[in-house]
């Protein structure tokens, strides 16, 4: 497998993400260790910044980084510091998210956020209302980290209680992690459950949420389903520069320290095949839709189109 990877031109260990791992971690150890003296205006930004950057950390994993053994990028980013995410099943749901003809699918793509009208229907009145809150950024923000973690686990655990214990180990071995993740927190820092939730893994999830707002958007051409994000300045770096997304689905193999070397390369190229969908930085998404809704929560066409596929 490393000849492979050497072969592809990429290195057998990438020696820029596993610092940038350290950091990571060094962050939240620090952030935890000195939490009680730190005032909440600092911890709390700094707190979500850990924690989303650890999840870009994991995305970055999922794709083969930063070295030729699966087993060991899966160990390196295995700690759940979000507490709430497997990463064995955060890893299967986004490579079925990167099957590019079901982009955007109600069914098909699981990090889709359109509904068909029967699962629309089936929200409830209470439902469709919580979804409408969250199609604006600010809802998202908002609403977004308690409607996804609740979601997830109530679908889990609705399967499990209907049979399905196919996921099972997966939760066991998450307990595990998250049990040692709880004994450096509550047990070495002193740090409370409800604090490192309301610190941490709330905003973090709610910032790495930015992410996904706008990058998705139903279209028939399948090219035209994914944005493009520039001058994203410090959300570049929090993300990897996933923001360049178009770029990440047409070469996810690329590592992101060499993404936006080779977006610029090829620009013209991909702002075509997505059909001129580009934000020009994240200051635009939120101008755009803090307060206004970025698409509708139907399917404009029940089933995402496969036929087509964009320039």
């Amino acid at each position: 497998m490393s000849s492979v990877r050497a072969e592809a031109g990429h290195p057998v260990v990438e020696w820029q993400t596993i610092a940038l791992a350290a950091v990571i971690y060094g962050g939240w150890l620090a952030l935890t260790w000195f939490h009680a003296a730190l005032p909440w205006w600092v911890l709390l930004p700094a707190g979500a910044v850990v924690i989303a950057w650890h999840g870009s950390l994991q995305h970055e994993a999922i794709h083969g980084h930063p070295t030729c053994w699966r087993r060991v990028n899966q160990a390196l980013v295995m700690p759940p510091l979000a507490l709430w995410l497997p990463f064995s099943f955060y890893r299967l749901s986004h490579l079925q998210h990167h099957r590019d003809a079901r982009l955007t699918d109600p069914f098909d793509d699981p990090e889709s956020y359109y509904w068909t009208e029967q699962l629309w229907r089936d929200l409830g009145a209470p439902g469709r209302r919580l979804v409408r809150a969250q199609a604006t950024l600010l809802g998202r923000l908002l609403i977004g980290p308690a409607w996804t973690i609740g979601r997830f686990f109530w679908l889990e655990a609705k399967a499990m209680a209907q049979g399905d214990f196919r996921h099972a180990r997966m939760w066991a071995a998450h307990a595990v992690a998250d049990a040692l993740v709880l004994v450096w927190v509550i047990g070495v820092c002193r740090m409370s459950l409800l604090g490192y939730i309301a610190f941490f893994v709330y905003p973090g999830t709610a910032l790495s949420l930015v992410r996904s707002y706008a990058e998705h958007r139903a279209a028939d051409d399948v090219g035209r389903r994914t944005a493009i994000v520039e001058n994203a300045g410090f959300f570049s770096l929090l993300f990897l520069f996933n923001n360049l997304h178009v770029a990440h689905h047409v070469r996810p193999d690329i590592p992101w320290y060499r993404l936006p070397r080779w977006y610029a390369r090829h620009r013209a190229t991909l702002v075509a095949r997505n059909g001129g969908l580009v934000y020009r930085g994240y200051a635009e998404v939120f101008r755009r839709y803090l307060l206004h809704p970025h698409d509708a929560p139907l399917h404009p066409a029940v089933r995402a189109p496969i036929a087509r596929t964009g320039g």
